[in-house]
């Protein structure tokens, strides 16, 4: 595809600058961990098919060499081998990084905006994940107290707090012990998505699973969920995200659950508050969705769920 526009060696820098100047690191270290793994494996395919070579990657492009004709290009390429949502999510790194560029001075403010000047992809993606079902979650912690070790007693209380409050396993890593009120079973998240803060409730299964942990870790300043050592001792310090996957996989293993992703857990909470009734502007402020919108496409609610709704409605036909 780069042929077609710009000679190859044109959009590789020769000497790459420092990371400070560089927009795409300028970007990529505004965001959350989380976030960053994503958009950089995003960039990192943008910047591949635009050289053809497997070794470029986010960092070895010159993002202020792009012009128009290569991003128009790049959104139809995408939309060959990506659902709508996912190219969505990847011209948004784009389009990031060529602002940044934009604002170190490296391309011009009319060659920014043509550039970036590309049209959302329209279209609906089919639902990922799954919802987990009460008997799975019910056995993923059974396996953690048949453990009887305090790895058992950590990972019932990881599972318990993911399944009761729908975080993300990046705030789960990223909570303290001093963001727990026991008091009010409630954690404060001060590390959401988009750097936002909110407060989320714990129902009393995972307050209870939670306290056992505490007994165990105890309540010194921290990590709330910890790393445990040989020998079962807690280190006091953060987990990883991908521990937390780790962790997932070997108990669903264990207790013989289907697999699933952390992220699914989330699904499951907030398709059951809907279910339950609640309305998708608390459900969306627990979710730490800034759009109500978002959190409707996490509802995996089945057709049945939709027929017996209907059903509510009284039409007085032969009365």
């Amino acid at each position: 595809m780069a042929s077609e526009t710009t000679p190859l060696l044109n959009l590789v820098l020769a000497t790459p600058p420092p990371l400070t100047l560089h927009p795409a690191a300028v970007y990529l270290s505004s965001l959350t961990s989380s976030s960053r793994r994503t958009m950089e494996k995003a960039l990192n395919v943008i910047a591949r098919m635009l050289t053809a070579s497997v070794e470029s990657d986010a960092l070895s492009l010159d993002w202020s060499k792009l012009r128009y004709q290569h991003t128009a290009a790049i959104r139809s390429v995408l939309m060959e081998q990506y659902s709508p949502a996912t190219v969505n999510r990847m011209l948004c790194a784009l389009r990031r990084v060529l602002k940044e560029a934009q604002r170190l001075g490296l391309i011009s403010a009319d060659d920014y905006a043509t550039a970036v000047d590309l049209k959302r992809v329209k279209g609906d993606s089919p639902l990922r994940g799954r919802l987990l079902k009460p008997s799975e979650i019910a056995a993923l912690l059974s396996n953690c107290k048949n453990d009887q070790t305090l790895i058992g007693v950590r990972d019932a209380a990881l599972i318990a707090i993911l399944s009761g409050s729908g975080l993300r396993r990046s705030e789960l890593v990223a909570l303290d012990t001093k963001d727990y009120q026991n008091e009010y079973s409630s954690l404060l998240v001060r590390k959401g998505k988009g750097g936002k803060s909110r407060t989320v409730y714990l129902p009393d299964g995972a307050v209870a699973a939670l306290n056992d942990w505490l007994f165990e870790r105890s309540n010194a300043p921290g990590a709330l969920i910890c790393p445990v050592r040989r020998g079962g001792h807690v280190q006091i310090g953060r987990m990883t995200d991908q521990a937390v996957m780790t962790i997932l996989r070997k108990r669903a293993l264990s207790a013989e659950v289907a697999s699933f992703s952390p992220h699914d857990f989330r699904r499951t909470f907030i398709t059951s508050l809907l279910t339950a009734g609640v309305d998708v502007l608390t459900v969306s402020r627990l979710a730490g969705h800034a759009d109500p919108a978002t959190t409707q496409k996490y509802d995996l609610r089945s057709e049945e769920y939709k027929r017996q709704a209907v059903q509510l409605l009284h039409i007085p036909y032969g009365e």
